[in-house]
Formats: structure tokens, sequence, C-alpha cells
């Protein structure tokens, strides 16, 4: 038998389907938020009413690179306390509906139905369900009762990143499955008028709510995507780095009504001694450098955060343009903020290299090297 020669696309194919290492291919994003909109002015207005013992600090709303935020609530709700059960209901029926929207969206524009999709996976911090919102919206949409779902709940605001890698991993699994990634955060409905922590009015400076969706795939042969001669948007590769002993940098305390944020003004100090050794060892670990990467999509944790990352990277801010504007007009939207950025960058029409990056609890960052 006479063997055909193979070229070398073919060859790098053949050597990652082995490795495990395909690229997965970003077939469609959608993002969506609820329908009250504030303007930063407006969300100060009403925090200075709702914690006036914290008005010193009011400066602080004009200086978070925020113009405006959407929340799922009317403004007089934030003014009142809710228990567990009100704050848990409000949570479920407007986390549902966000993620029907950006689902039915995300499957719309990768040309498939739902009963395509062969995976499922969910990410959220900001509230409870069980049975998963994934089992519940399987219950209002038309999506195969054999798909595989995995429901993440405890990453913060680096799930958007992290449970994107999850699904990345379960596409490389099922080489030509479509797996479907939603993440959805209501950070607003967090919002405790009887705690009297600072940590709350800071808070309540940057969260706002929002919720976006991804389909991936992993080809089972090599080549362009159909219909053009360019490849499809992908995740190169993946990792995350764990620091220790910093459990109380960012998270939950679980209280009588509802989550308390754990927020440190250690933050921006951790990342100007750890970040740059950090993300050089991911790059290292992927023979890759950063001088490699056109743009850096990265969670805008606050302005601190964005501002830190380019210090310490030293790269431009115009390399993080993508970060900077969903800052402007969403807010910090937790998990899903990062999501926002990369649909951003995408309908921009930026291509070449990215890395996409998200910190959340434990204290943790997570890293995708993407091909745009």
């Amino acid at each position: 038998m006479t063997l055909l020669p193979i070229n070398k696309p073919e060859l790098q194919f053949a050597e990652q389907r082995r490795s495990g290492d395909l690229p997965v291919e970003i077939l469609s994003i959608a993002t969506a938020n609820p329908v009250h909109r504030y303007s930063q002015q407006e969300i100060l207005a009403n925090a200075s009413e709702v914690f006036p013992q914290f008005s010193r600090l009011n400066g602080l709303f004009g200086n978070t690179g925020i113009d405006h935020r959407y929340m799922c609530q009317p403004m007089s709700w934030y003014h009142e306390r809710h228990s567990w059960e009100e704050r848990t209901a409000v949570y479920q029926k407007n986390a549902l509906d966000l993620i029907e929207r950006v689902a039915i969206d995300a499957v719309d524009r990768a040309g498939l139905k739902l009963t395509d999709i062969d995976a499922f996976v969910t990410n959220t911090i900001t509230g409870l369900a069980v049975p998963s919102l994934d089992a519940r919206l399987m219950n209002r949409l038309n999506f195969s009762p054999n798909v595989e779902r995995l429901p993440i709940f405890g990453l913060g605001c680096g799930g958007g990143v992290a449970g994107l890698t999850r699904a990345a991993r379960m596409a490389r699994g099922r080489p030509g499955s479509n797996v479907l990634f939603v993440t959805v955060d209501l950070c607003s409905l967090c919002v405790r008028p009887n705690d009297p922590a600072q940590a709350m009015f800071v808070s309540a400076a940057l969260f706002a709510d929002g919720a976006a969706a991804v389909v991936l795939r992993t080809s089972d042969i090599p080549g362009p995507a159909p219909g053009g001669s360019s490849q499809r948007p992908s995740i190169l590769t993946f990792g995350e780095h764990l620091w220790p002993s910093t459990l109380h940098i960012m998270g939950w305390d679980v209280k009588e009504d509802g989550f308390g944020i754990v927020l440190s003004p250690e933050l921006p100090a951790l990342m100007r001694r750890t970040l740059a050794d950090v993300l050089d060892q991911f790059l290292d670990r992927n023979g890759m450098t950063l001088s490699d990467f056109k743009g850096f999509l990265f969670h805008p944790g606050g302005r601190k955060v964005l501002e830190t990352a380019e210090s310490v990277l030293g790269l431009e801010r115009s390399q993080f343009a993508h970060s900077w504007a969903v800052l402007r007009d969403f807010g910090n939207m937790s998990s899903a903020t990062v999501l926002f950025i990369l649909e951003r960058a995408m309908r921009s029409g930026d291509r070449g290299r990215h890395l996409l990056a998200a910190f959340g609890p434990g204290f943790s960052a997570y890293f995708a090297a993407l091909d745009l």
C-alpha cells in the first residue's frame, strides 16, 4: 500500500490529537444584562443613602473607571433588608432568565440547534439553586435529555476563565462534540444595607450583573473553518495558579441574611509582588513569551487591578483596551465580565494571539491563550 504524503499542518494536527492538545474552536459567544441600567452617579447617590457612615469615601465611585452598570432589581430594592429566602428567589428567577437568553443566542449564532449540544457547563458565585441552574434551564428549553452537565460554584470572578477552560477540556475529550459554557453572576443581589463593613461599600462601587455563553468544539479533522480560508477563534492552552495562605483576600462569609463580601486591600500589593512570575511560569510551561501576544483580555476586578497588571508586566494601556471599555460600560460582573471582554475583542475584528486572564477566591489566577 502506498502512503500519501502528509503536509505539515496535518502532521501537527496528528501530534496534537495524540497528545490531547488540540485547539478548541470558539464557535460563538453571547452576552446579556438585566433591564435596569444606572449611571455611576445614580449608584453613588443610592449608596450614600444606604451607607452614610462612609461618606468620606464617596470619591471612590468616581475613581473606578466605571460609567454605567446593569442591575436586576430597581434601585429601591437595594435600600431594604432581604432574607436568604427572598434573595434566593430573586436570584433564581433573574439568573435563569439571563442564561436562557445567552444560551439561545450562542447556540443560534453557532448555527446549531439546542439538541446539538452534547455537554453543558454552568458557573455562578452569587446565588444558590438546587436543582442547579442547568437542570432548571433544561426544563425550559429543548436540550437533549442525554446532555452531560457540569455545574460549578465558588470560583468567583475567576469563574469566567476557569469555567471556560473546564468546558474546553470536555471539548478536547470528545472531538466533534458541541460544548456550551454559560456563566451568570448577579452581584447586586449581595448588597446588604445592614452590613457596616467598609468592604460592602467598596463592593457597591464596583459590582454589577450579567451573563454570557460560549459554544466550543474540538474538530476531529484538520482544516479551516467551513466557508472560509481562515481558522475559527480558538483556545490554544490554559492553566492556573493558587497562592497559598491567601484565603482572606477574596470570597464570601455566610451571614444570616446573605453572603458577606470578603475583599482585602492587600490584593494590588500581592499582584505587584507575584503576578509577573506566575504568568511567566505559565508561559514557560507552554513555550510562549509575553511578546507573543497582541492583546491582553484581563478581568477588570477594578481600576487598580488593570493598572497593576499594566505596570508589573510592562505593557501599554492600549493592549488592555477591551478590558477598560467593558469596565467603563458594565462594571465588574464577576465571572461574566471576561467573556464580555472576549466578545468585544471578537466583534471588533481584533485578530492574533490574546491572553485571557481572571482572578478569584483562593486566591487564584486563571489563564488561557487564544488565537483570534
